[in-house]
Parts: C-alpha cells; sequence; structure tokens
C-alpha cells in the first residue's frame, strides 16, 4: 500500500506580509486559485486516495486544515505540539500512518511546491514505489534535473544505475552536499552527476523506523514512548515529550548517513517558489514586464510586481517597484529589496 505524507508546518517567511503565523504560505493561492496545501493534495489524488494521504502540521494549523481540505479525514491530520524540523516530524509521521496501515510505503512531500506536469510527477510516483515494494530495504529520494547554476538548493550526488523501471533510472547516491556557491554549482551543472533536492522521498515505513534507530536513537526512543494513537493520553504524552526531541533536519538525521539511499532524476516542472520574485515564473506578466496578481491597474508602468489580496491597488508611472497589500498592511520598496521583506517581519 501506497500512503502520501505532506509537510505543513513551515512559517514561510519569505512571503511575508502575505504569509504570516497565523496563515503561512501553504494555506494561502499565491498563483491559482487553489490554496498551495490544496493543489498538493489534489495532485495525488489520481494516484493515492485521500483516506491515504496525511498531513502533519503545527497544532495551531489543524483548524485551517479542516477548512481548507473539508472531505480529508481528521485523523488524517497529525499534529505537531511545537515545531522541531523535519526529522521528528518524519518518525511521529511515520509511526502515526504505520498504526494505521501496518508496513505501508510511505511518499514524504512539502506542501507548497509548484509542479508543472503532473502526469509525470505521479509516473515517478509510481515507479519509486514500485522499487520500494520490491527493495523495502531503501529509500528512494527524487531528486530533479538542474537546467541552471542554482544556489538556493541542496544537491543530491548519484554514481552508477541500480534499476530501471518503466525508464526511470534508479541510482545510488554518493552524498548530500549543502547548497553551493555560484562557482561550485556551474561545475555540478557541468559535472551531470548532480540533482537538486527536492525534499520528497519514499520509504517503507518499517524500515524507515530502523534507521532512526540506528542513526537517530534518542529521538527514535523519545517518540517510541508515546502510548498508540488510540490511546485515551496519546496527546496528552505527545505534547509532554515531543519538545525533547532534537531539533534536525531528516538530512542531517538520517539521509547523510544511511547507506541505504538511492534516487530518481526526475523533470516534472519543478519549482520550491521560494520568493516573491519566483511569482513571475507562474504569473503571467503584461506587455511590460509587470507581475500582477489580484485587483491591480497599471498606467505607463514596467518591470513592477504587484500583489493584492483585496484592496485595489493603482500604479501610475512607477518602474521597478514592488507592492504587496494584505488586510492588514501594505508594503512597497525598489523591486531589487524584494529578498530583503521578509527581514522586516521581526521589525
Amino acid at each position: 500500500m501506497l500512503t502520501a505524507l505532506i509537510m505543513a508546518g513551515g512559517r514561510g517567511t519569505r512571503f511575508w506580509p502575505a504569509s504570516t503565523e497565523e496563515k503561512p504560505k501553504q494555506f494561502l493561492n499565491l498563483i491559482g486559485n487553489r490554496t498551495m496545501i490544496q493543489e498538493t493534495v489534489h495532485r495525488l489524488l489520481p494516484l493515492i486516495g485521500l483516506e491515504n494521504i496525511f498531513i502533519c502540521t503545527d497544532k495551531k494549523y489543524k483548524n485551517i486544515c479542516l477548512e481548507q481540505l473539508p472531505e480529508l479525514p481528521e485523523r488524517n491530520i497529525i499534529l505537531e505540539p511545537t515545531g522541531r524540523n523535519t526529522a521528528p516530524c518524519i518518525l511521529l509521521s511515520t509511526s502515526y500512518i504505520n498504526q494505521i496501515y501496518e508496513n505501508t510505503n510511505i511518499i514524504v512531500l512539502p506542501s507548497d511546491h509548484q509542479i508543472n506536469d503532473e502526469t509525470e510527477f505521479l509516473a515517478v510516483l509510481s515507479d519509486a514505489n514500485e522499487y520500494v515494494e520490491s527493495n523495502s530495504d531503501s529509500i528512494v529520494t527524487i531528486g530533479i534535473t538542474p537546467n541552471r547554476p542554482e544556489t538556493g538548493y541542496g544537491y543530491i550526488n548519484f554514481s552508477r544505475t541500480n534499476e530501471i523501471i518503466n525508464s526511470h533510472e534508479i541510482k545510488k547516491v554518493k552524498r548530500f552536499v549543502e547548497k553551493p556557491n555560484e562557482f561550485v554549482a556551474q561545475q555540478y551543472l557541468d559535472d551531470g552527476h548532480y540533482l537538486w533536492n527536492a525534499g520528497m522521498f519514499m520509504f517503507n515505513a518499517n524500515f524507515m523506523k530502523t534507521q532512526y534507530k540506528l542513526y537517530a536513537n534518542e529521538t527514535y526512543k523519545i517518540i517510541g514512548s508515546i502510548p498508540e494513537i488510540t490511546s485515551s493520553n496519546y496527546y496528552n504524552e505527545l505534547e509532554k515529550n515531543y519538545s525533547k526531541c532534537e531539533s534536525i533536519s531528516v538530512d542531517f538525521a538520517i539521509m547523510e548517513k544511511t547507506d541505504k539511499l538511492y534516487v530518481i532524476p526526475a523533470d516534472f516542472g519543478w519549482d520550491d517558489i521560494g520568493g516573491w520574485k519566483a511569482l513571475k515564473r507562474y504569473i503571467k506578466v503584461d506587455n511590460n514586464q509587470n507581475v500582477i496578481k489580484g485587483n491591480v491597474v497599471i498606467d505607463n508602468s514596467k518591470n513592477n510586481i504587484i500583489y493584492s489580496t483585496n484592496k485595489p491597488i493603482i500604479l501610475l508611472d512607477a518602474e521597478d517597484l514592488f507592492v504587496i497589500e494584505t488586510d492588514e498592511r501594505v508594503v512597497v520598496g525598489k523591486k531589487e529589496s524584494l529578498s530583503k521583506v521578509h527581514e522586516l517581519r521581526n521589525k
């Protein structure tokens, strides 16, 4: 059986002021009509039924998950008492899902990424699942074939091809590498044996628990001490113990240590939409290179990014500006400073 775990506890700080502590990026419709978490769930449905899709999120976002995904069973929302990074989140969720669907395969996905070719995306997931079905002692990550020397992503360095399933190669992972500088990123691109780390991977639930026992034993013991989800004191014990877990990413805790890691090179139009400038890749620009979302009128203006959630915005004789309007505030500045907008959040 195949199940999905969507991680939805992030704060989306780079999309402030639209993304806030109360309603972060994954619950916004930054590009289309659906919110990002709705899109993530919707694209899985041809392969995985809604009853087999789980969402792990901060307890404060339970109600907004139920509001945006009303057909999702409430039991499929896994609540974190506090954020402890991806390693504890994934083990907690794996244990939770495994109590409902024993020995299941789980595909782990972020809640806020863009995927353009959904047919190819599902084909990659299906072939990864086929591989894990036959090789249950493996973790298969999905690497994105790079098309530019990107400094904002981590990379996966691969070696030999282990198997081919329906034209998709399953390659052995040599190592994970952190975000490079531009010179090194160009070297990775030229080398041809590096992929972008998209934070998507698949594993058998029971096997993944053994990897935590080997490489993240303290977290394994803490999560293992929490009673079963059917217990009346499950959440009380979770509240008491979860914060004791080390706050660490699954890449550092497991992926960089295990020798059971494989990767499928994939190309399905992936983007993590990391900040405001990324909107230009997905929102139609006008003839003057203005990126416009919402109720906006522009006159004699060019190279601007204008985002309105409600109030009308009128821009006259303006160039190289950004204007972001939300119910609570309007932020305006030079487009060259857009990457620094999230720094204002703490001020």
